[in-house]
């Protein structure tokens, strides 16, 4: 079921959160009081919910900020904004990152950017979907070709880990750290996954798809469906009224740029950052590979990105992948 038009023009006007009369929105709509309330129950099915009070109308559980590619735009620096082919904002989709994947083999150009309102498949790693309810988090992919093969962007999942921090940091939300290999953390629960799907010849031209999906504000309803601990970026700082356009993007400011000359800088120039906000290195934690489980402490990433892990007998372990879980206690 897609939004209907009239759902966005009624979402555009109670989106300030506060109380508007039936009366007024029907006229306004241009549709009857009935239909009014019947247009808003159906936007429950987006995770979307409204409180209706006798003599005062309808209102919003909480200020909703839709985003807009004008808004966007205004706030991207000049360098960004060169970087960017086409910038799209999908009111639902199935996947960012599916859109995108399937916009590679139809030869969609290098920036192509995807933002999405709700995801009726978001992609998580390993097969798992992303909780994706709609207009309150963020939901983006990034398309770009590169020249010299998936061995030269080897790594490139840490270096977006990095440029995910540094835009959150300038919004101003503290407190976090990264998790290897792809995950956005903050006091030991997830805020941010990250995504990357590589296509096309091994020593060759290749298309890399970059999806984040970033917790803004996750109602506890929406989140029954999680199995592992999270959060998002109100709880962190403690703000309600956050602004989805602003940190959209100062999140394209940080990752195209990172991206674009990923190729040529490789991950040597973001191996330090990364070591600064590990969560992992020095934990007690279980590596699962496939039916496997890999318990020891972590000791941080060697210069290639891959996970160290030292074992009950005192030797160090490499990994080049895995799903990680540990609970933050520090190894003596």
């Amino acid at each position: 079921m897609n939004i209907s038009d009239k759902q966005k023009q009624l979402l555009s006007l109670l989106s300030d959160g506060e109380f508007h009369s039936g009366t007024q929105l029907a006229a306004t709509l241009g549709i009857s009081r009935s239909a009014v309330w019947k247009q808003l129950s159906g936007l429950r099915e987006w995770g979307i919910h409204h409180a209706a009070v006798s003599g005062k109308g309808y209102r919003l559980d909480r200020p909703l900020e839709l985003l807009t590619a004008s808004s966007i735009n205004a706030a991207l620096n000049p360098q960004t904004s060169a970087l960017i082919s086409t910038l799209e904002i999908h009111q639902q989709i199935d996947s960012t990152n599916r859109y995108l994947v399937e916009a590679a083999q139809h030869n969609a150009p290098s920036g192509s950017v995807c933002f999405a309102e709700h995801q009726t498949a978001g992609k998580g790693r390993r097969g798992r979907q992303w909780v994706s309810p709609y207009g309150t988090n963020i939901y983006l992919s990034i398309l770009w070709h590169f020249q010299q093969g998936p061995a030269a962007i080897s790594g490139l999942s840490l270096a977006i880990g990095v440029a995910v921090i540094r835009a959150l940091n300038q919004y101003q939300v503290d407190d976090i750290g990264l998790k290897w290999p792809n995950d956005i953390y903050s006091q030991g629960k997830k805020l941010g996954g990250i995504l990357v799907e590589v296509s096309g010849e091994s020593d060759g031209p290749c298309s890399a798809v970059m999806g984040l999906g970033l917790n803004l504000f996750m109602a506890e309803t929406e989140a029954k469906g999680i199995t592992q601990a999270w959060t998002d970026v109100s709880k962190i700082t403690g703000q309600k009224q956050l602004s989805r356009n602003i940190l959209a993007a100062m999140l394209l400011n940080h990752l195209l740029p990172v991206i674009a000359g990923y190729e040529s800088i490789g991950l040597d120039a973001y191996l330090d950052e990364w070591r600064g906000y590990d969560c992992l290195s020095g934990n007690f934690a279980t590596l699962f590979i496939g039916q496997q489980s890999i318990e020891g402490i972590v000791r941080g990433i060697d210069a290639n990105g891959m996970l160290l892990l030292e074992r009950a007998e005192g030797n160090i372990q490499t990994f080049a992948s895995g799903e990680v879980s540990f609970n933050s206690v520090a190894a003596p």
